[in-house]
Parts: structure tokens; sequence; C-alpha cells
């Protein structure tokens, strides 16, 4: 590997529709924030107001340049409509070729 990518992941609303999920995801590959957008529906349980929750959440999974991070997670957090998101960001080991195209 002689490249990296950028990944940011975060999580939305369960009782988003698919539809709703997909385009608010595609608007970063849009507005050119992202190159790559994933959306997988996973579980996650966590500690909340004392007790053990669990909820079905949309994972959405973004690929970016590193130039381009900090812009992305900003504007995740200006469209997002939770108070305090997830948002974890981690350089990734990538292809040249693929980081390439992640850089545009």
């Amino acid at each position: 590997m002689e490249r990296v990518v950028c990944i940011v992941q975060t999580t939305l609303p369960e009782d988003w529709l698919e539809p709703i999920a997909a385009e608010w995801a595609t608007s970063f590959v849009r507005d050119e924030l992202a190159s790559c957008v994933q959306r997988s529906l996973v579980t996650s349980v966590y500690h909340w107001d004392g007790s053990i929750e669990s909820s079905d959440e949309w994972r959405i999974q973004l690929k970016t340049s590193i130039k381009t991070k900090d812009k992305l997670v900003s504007e995740i957090q200006k469209r997002h409509p939770f108070d305090t998101p997830q948002i974890l960001v981690w350089l990734a080991e990538s292809t040249a070729e693929y980081a390439s195209w992640v850089e545009g």
C-alpha cells in the first residue's frame, strides 16, 4: 500500500426511510466533499440515560481526501439531525490508484 484515504463515519436515525438516508448521504458526493459513500442498516447497543439501549441506525461511511476531511466533517455537523452525532475519522492505507481516484 502506498497511499492513504480518509474515512469518515456517522449514523442517521433508524426512522429515516431509505430514500431520505440515501439523499442525505449522496449530497456529500454531489457537493464534492466525498468521492464515495456507503450506507447500511446496523444495530447499535449503547448506554443512554442510565440504561442500555438498542436501536437500528443507518451507518454512513464516506471516503474523502485528507485535504477535504475537515470541510466534510464540518458539513456533516451542520446537516446532521442529532444533537451529538457520532463522527469518526480515520486514515486507511490504500492503493495509489484508489487514493488518486478519491483525491479527484
